[in-house]
């Protein structure tokens, strides 16, 4: 602890008067990693002057699990349902960005209809990702209301998401060449009736806090950051586009069925935490009318690729000719056999560029697997936007990112 005195207004006193002293001291912190707000375990030192913000250390590391190196000792295949543990709010984005990329190795063309199926739960996994920040983020600055209110509309969308694949929260759905399975009835009838009433949600969430003068006071002019600030620390997604910089793989590099979709990328103005999170409340409303546009446009066709370097395991054995059957089993027992090479792909999920770089030495096996994961690129800009804001908006500042420590520490 350091203490530094200094005059008091020299200038308000005579020289007859006696100064007097303010006494100030330089205090350090501890936030976490227990603690509610940072969602997660994450540790942040903080130094302080009174209640002002000097300097926000991150420690991460609290949650680690090696996925990246078990990803090494298991199939391409058994890599799936790790990501699902990276950000366990949007699986299904998180089994998108990792197939894409052993797709892209292994140079699979994935048929149309396992394309429009995947930008579909891409979609929804964005406005329920999306729903999660925005109610967490509004509990945290102390609007409570809004936190049911949004979870009201996400049970909506993991009831499909059940009904898809048989789970709730961490998918499993995509595949190497395309999905699990092909979507029911039941899951559009719900998708519609889903539509006709969000924008009406959404307005309900505009109008408790848009205008709402605390909000405005806890997020107007908090954690500014520069679009030329905010590329230099790598920001993505909501982050980045918050701070007026036009950058969304969405549009710069389509994949899926985004080339054939009318959406607009929102961008902010300030760069502040008010336009993160209108940033974020506008993309729900373009996640909503792309949805709208593959409901009315579904392609018929199957839902998995049958490229010969995809043998798949629900395939009648007797029905095989000798040369296929060898190959399942090889499959089955050790995974495809993909090419050597290496590659990089990276996917607009909704809390920014996720990317899987990927090392194959030709086994079943990938050799490396690295993850380019949107919150811990984040985190290291938290000590740039947290200074000289007040120790109450640090819980603002790291609710700003979309944070998920999972993501952070795998």
């Amino acid at each position: 602890m350091q203490t530094t005195e200094y005059l008091w207004d020299p200038e308000s006193v005579t020289e007859d008067e006696e100064l007097p002293l303010l006494r100030t001291e330089k205090l350090m912190l501890n936030m976490g990693p227990q603690h509610p707000a940072t969602h997660g375990v994450l540790q942040v030192i903080l130094e302080l002057e009174g209640e002002k913000i000097l300097k926000a250390t991150p420690y991460l590391g609290y949650l680690h699990r090696g996925t990246e190196k078990i990803a090494e000792a298991g199939t391409y295949q058994q890599v799936i349902p790790l990501t699902d543990r990276l950000d366990y709010i949007c699986a299904m984005a998180n089994n998108w960005a990792y197939v894409r990329a052993v797709e892209k190795l292994m140079q699979v063309k994935v048929p149309e209809r396992a394309e429009w199926l995947r930008t579909l739960v891409a979609e929804l996994s964005r406005i329920s990702g999306h729903l999660f920040w925005l109610g967490t983020q509004a509990l945290d600055i102390g609007a409570m209301t809004v936190f049911f209110y949004t979870f009201r509309e996400r049970e909506v969308l993991l009831d499909v998401f059940e009904r898809i694949c048989g789970a709730r929260l961490t998918n499993s759905y995509m595949r190497i060449g395309g999905v699990e399975k092909d979507i029911d009835d039941w899951c559009i009838e719900q998708l519609r009736g889903f539509l006709e009433t969000f924008q009406a949600r959404v307005d309900e969430y505009d109008t408790l806090l848009q205008d709402n003068r605390i909000w405005i006071l806890r997020t107007k002019d908090i954690a500014v950051i520069t679009g030329e600030d905010a590329i230099n620390f790598g920001l993505s997604g909501p982050s980045i586009r918050g701070s007026g910089v036009n950058y969304d793989l969405r549009k710069a590099e389509p994949y899926g069925y985004y080339d054939r979709l009318d959406f607009e990328v929102p961008l902010g103005t300030k760069g502040d935490t008010y336009d993160r999170y209108y940033i974020r409340v506008r993309e729900m409303e373009q996640s909503a009318h792309m949805v709208q546009q593959l409901l009315d446009n579904m392609p018929e066709g199957p839902y998995m690729s049958e490229d010969p370097k995809l043998v798949r395991p629900d395939k009648v054995l007797v029905n095989m000719s000798m040369e296929a059957m060898i190959q399942h089993f090889k499959v089955v027992c050790h995974g495809f056999d993909v090419p050597k090479g290496e590659t990089y792909c990276g996917t607009e999920c909704p809390k920014g560029e996720l990317g899987f770089y990927i090392v194959s030495d030709g086994s079943g096996n990938p050799y490396k697997l690295k993850i380019r994961a949107p919150s811990y690129v984040h985190l290291g800009a938290l000590d740039h936007m947290s200074r000289g804001y007040m120790i109450a908006d640090i819980v603002t500042v790291f609710g700003s990112y979309d944070v998920v420590m999972g993501e952070c520490d795998r």
